[in-house]
């Protein structure tokens, strides 16, 4: 006998999506999913060979070392002091705690090309408040060199370490270090075997973010570096200037290099989260 929904006159009884979900799904396609398609098939265009030719070019592969390098450089170190600062904020009191943490957030509201101008004004090695010293005394040159980039990746990805630290610093009982210090352990030996522990998570999913920011960044390396290809040129400028050649192929290929690498950035961030909220839900069933 034939189901109830198969026979004569009859039809399935389907439960179309709620109005919030067609929405959901007709803004994402409109803004997120219709652009990144559209290069996507741009880049497929040109086939595997023109594809794998135009993407490994010594002056793109220049342009990724120097990307990722400096990301991965600013991000590590962003994860030490972010830590440092994220303990200052929650566990110290001192004058001008609430103005430095609302500065914190400074480059996320700052514009990227304002942030640049700053930095190669403060860096520049010709009259730059730190910038002519460090290159007189030392001869370091900060700006227009790798390590401005550097600098300006430092700056607009720090707050992605503060603020993933700052809450799960917060959440941390204090019995646990009083107890561990009960037991005789000295405040080097409860911070590194008790308290960085649970923190370990949260720090890495900061630098992981701080390093996706900064290997898109644009707006403040630009003004800061010379641009200049196998010194300092960055890929999202390696794109810019394929553009202003008219070379399309060469500039959707290489954007979708970095496509790929955002995709791949997303969901190690994730895979960081899940083992995070995994390694919280053990500690909390230990305890």
């Amino acid at each position: 006998m034939a189901p109830a929904w198969l026979r004569p006159g009859t039809l399935p009884n389907l439960k179309l999506p709620s109005w919030p979900w067609r929405i959901t799904w007709l803004y994402l396609g409109l803004v997120l999913f219709l652009p990144l398609g559209a290069i996507t098939l741009k880049a497929a265009g040109v086939g595997p060979a023109g594809f794998w030719e135009l993407a490994t070019t010594p002056e793109a592969i220049a342009s990724y070392q120097i990307s990722f390098g400096l990301a991965l450089a600013a991000s590590l170190i962003n994860g030490v002091f972010g830590l440092v600062i994220a303990w200052a904020l929650v566990r110290c009191r001192f004058p001008g705690q609430r103005l430095l943490d609302s500065l914190i957030d400074l480059p996320f509201a700052l514009p990227t090309a304002v942030a640049g101008l700053a930095l190669a004004a403060v860096y520049s090695s010709e009259n730059g408040w730190l910038g002519e010293p460090l290159y007189r005394l030392f001869g370091i040159k900060v700006a227009f060199s790798a390590i401005g980039v550097a600098v300006a990746m430092v700056f607009i990805s720090l707050p992605f370490v503060v603020r993933t630290v700052e809450p799960v610093l917060r959440s941390l009982e204090k019995e646990q270090e009083e107890a561990s210090w009960c037991l005789g352990a000295s405040q080097a030996q409860t911070f590194f075997r008790v308290v960085f522990p649970q923190l370990l998570p949260a720090i890495l999913g900061g630098i992981a973010q701080g390093f996706s920011r900064a290997v898109g960044e644009y707006g403040s390396v630009v003004m800061i570096s010379s641009n200049i290809p196998f010194v300092d040129l960055i890929t999202p400028t390696l794109i810019i200037q394929k553009l202003e050649e008219y070379d399309i192929d060469g500039a959707t290929v290489v954007g979708s290099v970095m496509l790929l690498f955002s995709l791949a950035s997303l969901l190690v961030i994730n895979l960081i989260q899940v083992w995070g909220q995994r390694y919280q839900a053990t500690s909390t069933a230990v305890g």
